[in-house]
């Protein structure tokens, strides 16, 4: 069987090979597979040891297994788009022989060099950007709110208790409204400097180990000549923000898995 990591153009293969390394199964080692002017880069795997029962086995009950081959292919693909324009392909895609793939690609031809023309000169950044709500919360004079505090410090102690929990739920509603309001003008600014930018679900605090909550998670395709005004921007904002409770992270370049889609 074969494990396919990427797709690039063979023109550049020819200028720069494929570096020798081993491949999946840390057996086999990377090659390049030629098909009509574009290179699949693949490694060999053995039948019996990477059937479909055995890999849905190792997926679902051996984290360590799945851990240790998401990260080889993580690198692997993330080294290969420093070399090349690439198409990177998800992670435990496998073909039963070098013909599958082979008729694989040759149905594709056109739509895969048009999707290498488009996605040459181009890199895939990604923005997280995370809030400290408590500070937010301290920066932020919405008129209504302060209205009613003042309305709750006339009541009855009693009363005080319900109406306060209501007021904190009023107040948490008005901080997501406001973080939204801030991420998606400035997720319309970065935009401004990509061919296409889109968003993705925020991770939680388990995920991030941060104490701040993310409050927007976003990838973009962004023109080479253009990323260090992207970059700038950024630092810009969280200049700006950063006494408000925001910070910024921008890591990049990534292989362009949000922005090629042959799959």
């Amino acid at each position: 069987m074969l494990y396919l990591y990427a797709l690039v153009p063979s023109s550049e293969v020819e200028v720069e090979p494929v570096p020798t390394m081993k491949g999946f199964d840390g057996e086999h080692d990377i090659y390049a597979l030629d098909i009509e002017g574009i290179t699949a880069i693949v490694c060999g795997l053995p039948d019996a040891e990477y059937s479909e029962s055995v890999l849905q086995d190792k997926i679902e009950n051996d984290m360590e297994w799945l851990q240790d081959k998401a990260f080889h292919h993580h690198e692997t693909v993330l080294m290969m788009s420093q070399r090349y324009t690439i198409i990177p392909l998800k992670f435990c895609t496998i073909y039963k022989h070098e013909d599958s793939l082979k008729e694989k690609v040759g149905k594709h031809l056109s739509s895969l060099k048009d999707a290498f023309t488009d996605l040459e000169g181009k890199e895939e950044w990604n923005v997280k950007i995370y809030c400290d709500d408590k500070r937010l919360k301290e920066t932020i004079s919405h008129p209504s709110i302060t209205e009613k505090w003042e309305e709750i410090k006339q009541l009855p102690k009693g009363r005080q208790f319900f109406e306060k929990k209501k007021m904190e739920q009023l107040e948490n509603k008005v901080i997501e409204n406001e973080k939204n309001r801030m991420c998606e003008e400035f997720h319309e600014r970065l935009k401004s400097y990509a061919t296409e930018g889109t968003v993705k679900k925020n991770w939680g605090k388990d995920v991030t180990g941060r104490a701040e909550q993310m409050a927007w998670n976003s990838v973009y395709f962004l023109p080479k000549e253009g990323v260090d005004r992207f970059v700038d921007e950024i630092k810009q904002s969280e200049s700006k923000w950063k006494e408000a409770g925001w910070t910024f992270e921008a890591t990049g370049p990534w292989p362009p898995y949000h922005f090629s889609s042959f799959s």
